[in-house]
């Protein structure tokens, strides 16, 4: 079973070396790159950025004089009566002397009109809005930015983790040639009877487990490129990465000086504080009287008279008395004080917690650092003495498969140092690309993988 698997695994991934060679090799900058244009999440925040700044113009039109035209044409009855209707939007409202009349007869009736209004000053209020607007802008520039280095990092995890089932495929095929030449060197002996028949069912069954161990790995690898499709838009069998630099280890850790605070992470919880600012000081200067400078002109046609009568079947199709004015009106929404009092009161509040959050996030960040530092030192520290196991467990490969062959070893002796060799070499190749990882786990922590892509050479 577990050889059936091997073959299907190996005819999946021949079918992706064909695909792949179809398509161009992707270096660690041009996937992230990719990414960063193909990825959905980027599109939402800077769609999303996009509609903020159009809330900064919508919120400068304020500035601008409002101007509103009517026109009209009905046909009703003209009764009309003395009293007070309070305000509301069911009965229409009706001009002209009390006729005394209570008739079904109707007249034409004809409005047009302009009336032009503008604040002249609001005591802030329309400055202060347009600040709200301009920080609610900032913090989704300050979002989308976030994003895009969120996807930038998350990318080149994956990329990473590519290169380490590739390399694992890469050790696992060797260890299952090694394998294949112990078993060989074990039948012939058997065949010439100077080992027992039990050492080829041995060999046979490292064998097997090498391959099975092959068809992990191999599995392995193929979940890893699904892993880096789902970011690239890109089937994962037309994916193929270019290592770089990525299999060797970097002289030194690439520069990552700066503040915690320029994490893209921090600068967006900073302008969701300036934001919760903006909104409170725009409440702050929303209960003031309200100055219109208004203008209007409008012309009215009736066909009923004063006196009852009603003239002929056009009458009052047209406006024919005109009327202007000109003048300033002020309101002041005198009841509106507690509400803006508890609206106030809310936003003080989520102002406080957004402060508290974003030292929340500094905290958060601060730990991260300490970790991926801590993370770092454990890799350069493994990376150095891999070599070192890989070499001893060749040598002690060489030695153990020399007894066997002189008759002074057992089967169980070279099983073991051939499984020790694959191990050391898996290790050995993971051990340069874990010191790569937690470079780029301490980049991410520090809000800034630039410095990271060019040491990898993008």
């Amino acid at each position: 079973m577990a050889r059936v698997l091997h073959w299907a695994l190996c005819s999946v991934g021949l079918a992706g070396v064909t695909l792949a060679a179809e398509s161009p090799e992707l270096s660690l900058g041009e996937a992230v790159e990719l990414a960063l244009k193909k990825y959905p999440a980027v599109a939402v925040e800077r769609e999303q950025a996009a509609a903020a700044a159009e809330g900064v113009r919508l919120a400068r039109t304020a500035y601008l004089p409002r101007a509103d035209l009517l026109g009209q044409v009905n046909r009703a009855t003209h009764n009309n009566v003395f009293g007070l209707v309070l305000p509301q939007g069911v009965i229409p409202g009706m001009s002209g002397p009390v006729l005394g009349t209570n008739a079904l007869t109707s007249v034409w009736g004809s409005a047009v009109g302009a009336l032009v209004s503008w604040e002249p000053f609001d005591f802030g209020l329309r400055s202060a809005q347009v600040d709200a607007a301009e920080a609610g802008r900032r913090r989704a520039d300050a979002s989308a930015a976030r994003a895009d280095f969120e996807v930038g990092a998350a990318t080149a995890d994956a990329f990473l983790a590519v290169l380490a089932a590739e390399q694992g495929v890469l050790a696992t095929q060797a260890g299952l040639e090694r394998t294949n030449v112990v078993q060989r060197i074990v039948d012939a002996l058997v065949k010439a009877e100077l080992r027992p028949g039990a050492d080829a069912a041995r060999a046979r069954a490292e064998a097997a487990l090498a391959q099975t161990q092959l068809v992990h790995a191999e599995q392995a690898a193929a979940v890893a490129h699904a892993g880096l499709a789902q970011w690239l838009a890109l089937e994962p069998s037309r994916i193929a990465v270019r290592p770089g630099a990525l299999l060797t280890l970097p002289p030194a850790a690439p520069g990552m000086a700066g503040s915690l605070n320029d994490h893209p992470a921090a600068r967006e919880q900073s302008a969701a504080v300036e934001e919760a600012g903006a909104r409170q000081r725009a409440l702050e200067r929303s209960w003031f009287p309200r100055f219109s400078l208004q203008a209007a002109s409008y012309a009215r046609g009736t066909g009923a008279s004063p006196d009852g009568a009603t003239g002929g079947a056009l009458t009052g199709l047209g406006p024919n008395i005109q009327n202007w004015a000109v003048g300033l009106t002020v309101s002041f929404p005198l009841a509106d004080w507690p509400a803006l009092r508890a609206r106030q009161a809310a936003e003080a509040h989520r102002g406080r917690a957004e402060a508290a959050r974003s030292a929340q996030v500094l905290a958060e960040l601060g730990g991260r650092v300490a970790k991926a530092q801590a993370a770092l030192e454990g890799a350069w520290h493994a990376a150095r003495l891999t070599p070192v196991q890989l070499e001893a467990a060749r040598v002690a490969e060489q030695q153990a498969t020399a007894r066997y062959r002189a008759g002074l070893g057992t089967l169980v002796e070279v099983a073991d140092a051939v499984r020790l060799v694959t191990q050391s070499a898996t290790d050995d190749a993971l051990a340069k690309l874990g010191v790569w990882r937690a470079l780029l786990g301490l980049a991410v922590a520090r809000g800034d993988i630039k410095p990271f892509l060019d040491a990898a050479g993008r």
